[in-house]
């Protein structure tokens, strides 16, 4: 059986873990809101190249714009977009394990398949693994930024329309509320028109012309999807830590019940024995 000793210093260990796993959940949840506001003001440019890219979606055809060629994907690559930091519970197991997955099941089917790494988190797990790993990007998440995406996206459509790649995809937790966030698996090149588009009647008069409208609009939408995808990956991250933490800081309290428990039964122990060695003394003074 633990001495009071000991199960003193456990309990003050465990109170100093409590207060440090109630201070990063505090943390979390001011990110989670910058994060969560972020997401809330680049959402309407966003659905602006949306609506743009919608409407001109059935005014041009794959052979129009290099992002927009469809090939046969025989040089597939996934970017698996993580977290920098750990302790966010399951959010990063998922992103890998289903990234596993899609190179189990879909490796068979490529001639080849590599990986791009946003994150340390997957960077450095894919580097343990016999996985062709052509780039990673670390550090992005202390402050997500559109030059970032942009800088990612360029070098991805390069790629792309260099024929290194014949399709690209995107793997990121979306995020849904504190406690949800969603796996998305979502194609980045060649570049998918939104859904909704319907057919048009009347075409449009292009100034310059329609190459130039494409090589200014397809960049930006390419680079716009990977900033929102940064975007929902960072809040999500934010809010798996700090549900994470307010488990940890849950379970820290009932340790602390518990060892409390058990330090209170050890002191009554000792109490009660040193009383009965006191009573068993003065009896055997008094025979």
């Amino acid at each position: 059986m633990a001495s009071l000793k000991d199960l003193r210093k456990r309990i003050a260990s465990v109170q100093n873990t409590r207060q440090i796993t109630k201070a990063m959940k505090m943390v979390a949840s001011a990110k989670m809101r910058r994060a969560q506001e972020s997401i809330v003001k680049a959402r309407p440019y966003a659905n602006g190249l949306d609506e743009v890219l919608r409407d001109l979606a059935t005014r041009v055809s794959a052979e129009d714009h290099p992002l927009l060629a469809r090939r046969i994907p025989k040089k597939v690559e996934l970017v698996v977009m993580t977290s920098d930091r750990g302790l966010c519970g399951a959010f990063n197991t998922n992103i890998i394990r289903h990234a596993e997955q899609f190179l189990f099941e879909k490796g068979p089917d490529f001639d080849r398949i590599t990986i791009s790494a946003i994150g340390r988190k997957g960077r450095d797990h894919f580097k343990r693994r016999t996985v062709d790993m052509r780039r990673e990007y670390v550090g992005v998440f202390d402050k997500v930024q559109f030059s970032t995406a942009s800088e990612i996206a360029d070098q991805l459509a390069h790629d792309f329309v260099s024929n290194e790649l014949d399709a690209i995809y995107l793997l990121y937790n979306e995020f849904k509320s504190v406690v949800q966030q969603n796996l998305v698996l979502h194609r980045l090149l060649p570049i998918t028109i939104p859904e909704g588009a319907t057919a048009a009647r009347l075409d449009y008069e292009y100034e310059p012309d329609k190459s130039a409208i494409l090589e200014a609009i397809l960049p930006k939408y390419l680079a716009t999807d990977i900033f929102r995808a940064m975007l929902e990956s960072a809040a999500s991250e934010h809010g798996a830590r700090m549900t994470s933490m307010d488990n940890a800081t849950k379970a820290a309290g009932d340790m602390i019940s518990t060892l409390s428990l058990k330090y209170n039964k050890a002191r009554q122990t000792a109490i009660t024995t040193e009383l009965m060695e006191i009573v068993s003394g003065a009896e055997a003074l008094k025979g």
